[in-house]
């Protein structure tokens, strides 16, 4: 597995989103001992970078990492955020107030099983509360030696930019994938300006670019993407043409839709490193191996002139907590 730099922060060139292992997807129940074997999988392939949230659960999938990375704590880069659990009896949707977070962090640790958490990233931009005082108190976590590296996620540049001044931010998440193209636009090219890293979820489009996903009857009504716009009726039979082209270049490499979807996305540049999220052990190694597919310029090129997807990206709500 090749690595890449996130700023200074050495990390698996493919990581791993734990999310859908208790969160998001869990429509057909959790096994929490298939998901363990995955991310000891993970680990044996070279993936170090393993992305968390209080939120996801909430609060189950950091205790499950937890679990999953004791004794081997060294091999992974952790990743968790915090911003969506309000720890001052808030009730707003965010809060990334300095009290909040330091209840946070705490929490976290004590869940993971670590005394450090390497990227801890804001989870979503807290309007309630000037980015200038959350990374403050963020800048006093890494000076206390509880978090190495201070993260943003769906923020927009001028946040990116105010959060940035304060402290050198390592990394931003957000969605970005051949289904979500939103950030190459005006996110990525402040990311390079400042060098600061990029990771995408969602990088396979939930799922939608394995080329698995064929009827919206398939989703159990708890799946989260059983309400998403992106799979309402009206968008489907549009994406699955993206889908399909995706599928057919795979079939010209003998690799699969997933991995040209995500050997695409780390051919947009050396500061990507994309974290697909699974709970089984053959999709991670699947996902792995992605790192060894290599497209020529003519592929790359279909991939990137494809139509964008029908649809926005999140429900109405989800929208409304996205900088854009």
């Amino acid at each position: 597995m090749k690595h890449i730099k996130l700023r200074d922060l050495d990390v698996s060139r493919i990581g791993l989103g734990a999310m859908g292992m208790s969160h998001g997807y869990t429509g057909a129940g959790t096994d929490d001992a298939q998901s363990i074997r995955t991310i000891h999988r993970a680990l044996e392939l070279g993936v170090t970078l393993i992305d968390t949230a209080e939120v996801y659960g909430p609060y189950l999938n950091e205790e499950l990492v937890g679990r999953a990375l004791k004794g081997r704590r060294d091999q992974a880069v952790l990743a968790t955020k915090f911003g969506l659990i309000s720890h001052t009896g808030r009730q707003e949707a965010t809060d990334s107030s300095p009290a909040s977070i330091r209840a946070a962090v705490e929490g976290s640790l004590k869940r993971l099983g670590t005394d450090h958490i390497d990227l801890y990233y804001q989870h979503r931009v807290d309007p309630g509360t000037p980015i200038e005082e959350t990374v403050g108190a963020l800048s006093d976590l890494v000076a206390q030696g509880k978090i190495g590296h201070i993260g943003l996620s769906e923020a927009g540049p001028d946040t990116i930019r105010r959060a940035h001044a304060v402290h050198p931010v390592t990394a931003v998440q957000s969605e970005y994938s051949l289904f979500t193209r939103d950030p190459e636009a005006r996110v990525l090219p402040v990311l390079r300006e400042l060098n600061i890293g990029f990771v995408p979820f969602s990088p396979l489009g939930r799922g939608f670019l394995t080329g698995t996903i064929r009827s919206t009857d398939q989703f159990d009504p708890t799946d989260f993407r059983a309400g998403n716009p992106r799979f309402a009726e009206e968008n489907f039979q549009h994406n699955l043409r993206l889908a399909d082209e995706v599928a057919a270049i795979a079939a010209q490499l003998g690799a699969t839709p997933a991995q040209v979807a995500l050997a695409w996305l780390l051919a947009q540049g050396e500061d990507i490193a994309p974290i697909p999220g699974t709970r089984r052990v053959a999709r991670v190694e699947e996902n792995a191996a992605a790192d060894a597919v290599q497209l020529t310029d003519e592929q790359l090129a279909k991939l990137s002139s494809l139509p964008p997807a029908a649809g926005d990206t999140h429900t109405e709500a989800q929208m409304r907590m996205m900088e854009r």
